[in-house]
């Protein structure tokens, strides 16, 4: 029996982990409220509103790439990224509606910090050869 056990425990430990999960919406909302509070001071207000706009985002965000796994290799699959344009603009449309022209000239800098940087040869630019 305990010999079982070891060999169980053996084969379960040589498994490679899993992918790493994503942040949840609620993760991924809080970050978002952390980064734009820092740059735009917002109202009470406002700040639902973009909160709403990015849950909306998020939530339409994880379905789409949970119809469309795995993840093509670069380039992304250009219907991939009309799609994720749409979204991002139809996001940052109701972004714009609640601030003023000058927070949301900020918000459009603090959004780049909200995601990493593309890999090489997804932001048009060839991957670089070594």
């Amino acid at each position: 029996m305990a010999a079982l056990v070891l060999f169980a425990i053996a084969v379960k430990a040589q498994q490679p982990p899993g992918p790493p999960k994503p942040p949840s919406i609620e993760e991924r909302i809080k970050k978002t409220n952390e980064v734009l509070q820092k740059e735009i001071q917002l109202n009470a207000a406002q700040k639902t509103a973009i909160e709403t706009a990015f849950k909306k985002f998020f939530t339409a965000e994880d379905k789409l790439r949970k119809d469309n796994l795995p993840p093509p290799p670069p380039p992304l699959d250009p219907k991939m990224k009309e799609a994720m344009d749409k979204l991002v603009k139809g996001r940052d449309e109701q972004v714009k509606k609640v601030l003023t022209d000058e927070q949301y000239k900020k918000y459009k800098e603090a959004a780049k910090k909200l995601h990493p940087p593309k890999p090489p040869g997804q932001n048009g630019q060839p991957a670089s050869q070594n």
